[in-house]
């Protein structure tokens, strides 16, 4: 299983999308607001160069903004990935 962390801010509309996209794939994600933590908005910031939201890690590869196309890229590679460990 992939692991998600989606850096965001209440008001942002393309956060609230990516979050709901994440829901309706049954993909589990870590929210990170970073209006209120810090160390994600610092953390945010050093990862992808970015001061925008939603910036999303993928198990360590980085999307800024909700790009689904790029996101269903990494989850079906890690998918695929996981089939072929285990033939």
């Amino acid at each position: 299983m992939v692991i998600v962390k989606i850096y965001s801010t209440p008001t942002c509309p393309w956060c609230k999308k990516a979050k709901e996209y994440f829901k309706s794939k049954r993909i589990k994600f870590t929210e990170l607001d970073v209006t209120e933590d810090d160390k994600a908005a610092k953390e945010m910031v050093n990862i992808s160069g970015q001061m925008g939201v939603p910036v999303i890690d993928i198990d360590g590869k980085v999307i800024v903004g909700f790009n689904q196309q790029d996101i269903e890229k990494i989850v079906n590679k890690d998918r695929e990935d996981k089939k072929a460990k285990k033939k």
